[in-house]
């Protein structure tokens, strides 16, 4: 039985998965099982390049006539093929040469949304396991003064009601915790999936949150993949408009022939003659001129060139707006912890000193220490936003790491 535990407690400990913080990027590309899916778009793509600007196949025919008493007739052999009068096989390879790069480009975009999904979801983790020493330290202090209140109540020095309080007080703080580790199996639920992590398998993100500091400002978002996709699809708008209107004169058709005949020619008989040629067909584009189709693509270039400036405007307010949740996040972290936070600390100090000497109710030292615990959490949420704007703007720009 023992050997039984301990090998069960071996499977358990290999199942477990103890991921730093600065890893989870590097888990994303290297286990997500969207992108290993999304990466064989790639493939595909290749494949398309591979078939696009290549000549329809050759025709071959086969001819034969005769009399009903098959003395007269003639046989031919004919090879033709199609070429096209326009460059619509260069276009055709480039669009797909196009293609191939966009499914790339389109990998990377994936790649850079999951990475900052799963990297925000770790920072929610570490926060949250933050606040969780947090409340257990809040928790040790009102267990304590709980403990101190029931004393005193038993000793008749203190009414029986502020022990009761400082008891619901505790119990509360308790059952804070509770929904902390609640909201953490949820976190848990939504970050496995992303890491390529079993549901049965145990994940925890160790390490603590990088220093707070706003990057330097730049403009590397124009390398943002999507944004290059954008660019990409106004390229390959023009390919298509100019494809549309190469498509108004359909494939010449060149091949040549050979014939045999064989008649009667009197008093000669039978005469066998050959036959040797080539031919052309030509279509002329009288009723359809791919008028439709050239209206639609060039409609179409001009609906992707605003559709790219829109984006270059989205992404700039993105990141803008990322930036300024920084500063912000990061100046109320700040002043919270460096201004407000050692005076609330000083004066509970001096509340529950006061409270054991009989100096003061009960109500006003409980009512210090949820202040003290708000501005602590305060502080960790503040901290944890900023590194969720941090995460967007990296996003944004097309630089995370």
């Amino acid at each position: 039985m023992s050997h039984f535990l301990f090998l069960l407690l071996l499977v358990t400990s290999a199942q477990a998965l103890d991921l730093p913080l600065s890893a989870v990027s590097s888990r994303v590309i290297s286990h997500n099982p969207a992108l290993a899916a999304a990466r064989l778009r790639i493939d595909e793509a290749h494949g398309r390049m591979h078939q696009a600007g290549r000549l329809s196949n050759p025709e071959v025919g086969f001819e034969f006539k005769h009399d009903d008493r098959y003395r007269e007739g003639n046989a031919g052999f004919s090879f033709d093929q199609k070429f096209p009068l326009t460059a619509r096989l260069r276009l055709e390879k480039d669009m797909s040469a196009k293609e191939v790069k966009a499914a790339e480009l389109e990998v990377q975009d994936q790649q850079r949304l999951l990475r900052a999904q799963a990297q925000s979801l770790a920072v929610k983790l570490l926060s949250l396991e933050q606040q969780r020493a947090l409340r257990q330290q809040q928790s040790a202090l009102a267990s304590e003064l709980s403990e101190f209140a029931a004393k005193r109540a038993e000793a008749g020095e203190l009414s029986a009601l502020d022990a009761a309080q400082a008891q619901v007080d505790a119990q509360r703080i308790l059952l804070e915790g509770r929904v902390l580790e609640t909201e953490r199996v949820s976190l848990l639920g939504d970050l496995k999936p992303l890491l390529g992590v079993a549901a049965q398998e145990d994940l925890k993100i160790s390490g603590e949150l990088p220093k707070a500091a706003v990057p330097a400002f730049g403009q590397a978002w124009a390398q943002r993949p999507d944004y290059q996709i954008a660019k990409l699809r106004e390229a390959a708008a023009g390919d298509e408009t100019s494809l549309a209107k190469a498509g108004k004169w359909e494939d010449i058709s060149a091949g040549v022939f050979v014939d045999g005949e064989r008649a009667e020619d009197a008093p000669n008989g039978l005469e066998r003659t050959p036959f040797f040629g080539f031919r052309v067909s030509l279509p002329l584009p009288l009723w359809n001129k791919n008028e439709g189709r050239v209206t639609e693509k060039t409609a179409a270039a001009k609906r992707i060139v605003l559709e790219t400036k829109a984006l270059a405007l989205t992404i700039e307010n993105e990141a803008a707006a990322a930036r300024a949740d920084m500063d912000a996040q990061l100046s109320l972290a700040s002043d919270t912890r460096d201004k407000l936070l050692p005076l609330v600390l000083q004066q509970t100090d001096k509340l529950e000193k006061a409270y054991q000497q009989g100096q003061t109710d009960l109500l006003t030292v409980l009512r210090a220490r949820e202040q003290r615990l708000q501005l602590e959490a305060a502080v960790l949420t503040a901290l944890r936003d900023f590194h969720l704007a941090r995460i967007r703007y990296e996003s944004a720009t097309g630089t995370t790491h």
